[in-house]
Parts: C-alpha cells; structure tokens; sequence
C-alpha cells in the first residue's frame, strides 16, 4: 500500500531527467559528438539561443545540461505566468556579492511565445549587457514569436520529434531509473500513443503506476481516460479537441465548434494556436466559396494579438461562428498540391519562352518573351504539361 506521502512524490519525468549530455536521447544533431550545443558546453561557451521543437523532446532538460556545464547560476520562469517583476528580481539577485557574480546568470524561459512584446522589450537590454543570458524553449516558429532584437542576439536551434527507437529508449530509461516494470506491448503502445513526446508518455506511465499499481495497456489506457489526464495542452487530448474543432467548422456546425473551442480556452490553450488554424482553416476549406472568409480570419487573430485573454475569447467565438456557417471549397487547395505534385514528378520543366525575362538584348534574340501579350490567351503551362487543369 502506497504511503500517504507518495501522493507527492515528484513526477516520473523529473525523477529521471538526465543530468549530463551522456544520459540525454536523441537530438543527435545537436549534442552528438562535434555537434554545437555538446561542443558550446565542452567548451564553456556562453551565448544565448532559443530551442524550438515539438512538445517532450528535451528542450528543459538541455538548458539544465548547459546551465550545469557552464557552472552558472539557474534560473527557470514559464512566460505564461512571469512577468517583468520576475525578471528584475533574478537581475538584482546577488549583486554586490562578489563570489555570487563571478558566476553567470542563465535565464530559462520556457514558452517564449507567450510572452508579449512589451515584456520581451524589457528583456532585451539585461540579454544586450550580459546581465542575463537566454536560454528559450518554444514550440512556435520564433520568427513570428521573438522580437527580432532579441531574435539576432540569440541562435536557435531546431529540436526535432524523438523517434520510435528515442522513444524506446525513454522507456527503457524510465523502467531503470524508476524501478518501474514495463513490459514490451506497454512500451510498443506508449510509444504509438505518445507521437514523440517523451512527457507525454512518462505522464500516463505515472498516472498507470499511482491509479493502478502496474504497467499494462489496459491501465494506461485507463489512466489515460483519467481527469487527470483529460486535457495536456502539450499531450493527446490538445490534438484531439483542436482536431475536433477543425472537423466541427468543416461540417458547418457552429455549436460543436463553439463548444470545442470553449474547452481549448478554459484549459487555457494559447488564443494565437487557435487562431492560427483558423487562418489555415480559411483557405484550406473555405478558400474560394467565400474568399473574405480569410480576411475575417485574419482580423480575429490581429484581434487576439492586440487584446488577448479574457477579451479575444469572444473574437475566437466570432470568427469560429462564421467560418462553420461559411461555404466550403477545397479546390485551390487541392488544385495547388496536385500541382505541387507535378513539381516533385518532372522537376524544373522549361518554362515557355514567351513568358520568360528577358533584361538583355541576347536575350530577346533568342527568343525570350517573344509575342508576350498581357492578356494572352496561350496555355502558359510547360510543354509537358499543357491543357493541364488543376482548378477544377
């Protein structure tokens, strides 16, 4: 019978968390040998960078390996609940303690998307001086997400889904380090459910030991199906209830995808993650049949941009109300990833000589852009495939 401390008992995925880039899997590409981010370390060298990859993949665990490596002062904040008080405080830690500021300051931010321009504007000038050195983590394309300031002072590096054999070996790593039995039909269904997110998996593993004592594919499915587990917004379920959303506004129901979307908000989903697939969304289902449907899009994510929670929920509902009552057409989607496909078929195909550029006069002797009309009736398509009809 478990102890009643064992309810407290830190998660399985702490417990096991590599220490040194010997016990890390996967992202060979990174820490393998020769590799920057194991040569960055070897080396000591400071130097802030932003780790974006899928959910799981060790993005935490890798700006721990390097903090240690580099023998610097740690400091870990979520952006989702840090603000600019948490930052001031980390700065003025130490100072005037010799022996303390020897050291470096490494500052972790996981989910660096979420912080907001003004925040990340504050950040900029301790990162300029040195004061701190970042360390980001973000499944978000930081492009889009990092003011470019703060975006040229940092390398990133691209973290990549673990493998079934990286999984694998979490699993094996989790059975040693935590005692845990595990048996090969488990790990085999872990593995397919987890989708390359080594979190993910350790958090059913836990849940299955804690509600059930064992390891089986019956009780991780049970554990599974917990509350506990009900929504992770970095899990299954995320996938599952945005998937739902998508597939609601599809069929044309309004009232499965409000209610959809009001699960992903009061789990507290990122409004941008939403509003990004309604964008896709527009032009993927809706695409021609009702063009402004992509401005509208567009307009709800400016909106959730510029307001933010709670306010840009009710823009969310907005703009998902309407893009479910809008007519669907796939055919400019289908139409370009037909075309697409040709691309990859045949390759780089001639392209006619009437429509070619032609900036020098040997040019035009030879051909280029001869008898071009604006408003030419000509099959503009290469040879190989003229009266080809993608739009259909």
């Amino acid at each position: 019978m478990e102890t009643k401390d064992s309810q407290f008992e830190e998660p399985l995925a702490a417990r096991i968390r590599p220490e040194s880039l010997d016990e890390f899997i996967g992202q060979k590409h990174l820490v393998g040998e020769g590799k920057p981010l194991r040569t960055a370390i070897e080396k000591k060298h400071l130097f802030s960078f932003i780790l974006w990859g899928p959910p799981g993949v060790g993005k935490t665990t890798l700006a721990r390996i390097y903090a240690k490596g580099l023998d610097a002062h740690f400091y870990e904040l979520s952006a989702v609940s840090a603000g600019k008080d948490d930052i001031r405080r980390i700065v003025d830690e130490g100072k005037g303690t010799l022996a303390f500021d020897k050291k470096p300051k490494i500052l972790f931010l996981d989910e660096i998307h979420r912080f907001n321009k003004s925040q990340q504007d504050f950040l900029l000038p301790y990162v300029e001086s040195g004061e701190l050195t970042l360390v980001g983590a973000t499944t978000e394309n930081p492009s889009f997400e990092v003011i470019s300031p703060l975006l040229s002072r940092a390398r990133v590096f691209v973290l990549n889904e673990h493998t079934e054999e990286d999984m694998m070996e979490v699993m094996d790593q989790a059975a040693k380090k935590g005692k845990i039995k595990i048996d090969k039909k488990a790990k085999e269904w872990l593995v397919a459910m987890a989708n390359g997110d080594a979190r993910a998996a350790l958090t059913v593993i836990d849940a299955a030991k804690n509600l059930y004592g064992k390891i089986t594919v019956e009780t991780l499915k049970e554990a599974l199906q917990s509350k506990f587990l009900r929504y992770d917004k970095k899990g299954e379920e995320h996938y599952n209830t945005i998937s739902a959303f998508i597939k609601s506004m599809r069929a044309g129901q309004p009232d499965a995808a409000l209610y959809y979307l009001a699960r992903m908000v009061d789990a507290g989903e990122d409004p941008k993650f939403i509003a990004r697939r309604m964008v896709i969304f527009a032009s993927e289902d809706i695409g021609l049949a009702q063009p402004t449907a992509l401005v509208v899009a567009n307009e709800v994510f400016r909106a959730v941009e510029t307001i933010g929670l709670p306010e840009c929920q009710i823009n969310l509902a907005h703009g998902a109300a309407f893009l479910a009552l809008s007519k669907k057409s796939r055919r400019s989607y289908d139409a370009y990833f037909e075309a697409l496909a040709d691309v990859k078929k045949f390759g780089n195909l001639p392209v006619p000589m009437m429509i070619r550029n032609a900036p020098t006069k040997l040019m035009r002797d030879l051909g280029y852009h001869k008898g071009y009309e604006k408003y030419t009736k000509e099959d503009l398509l290469p040879d190989k495939l003229k009266k080809k009809k993608y739009l259909k």
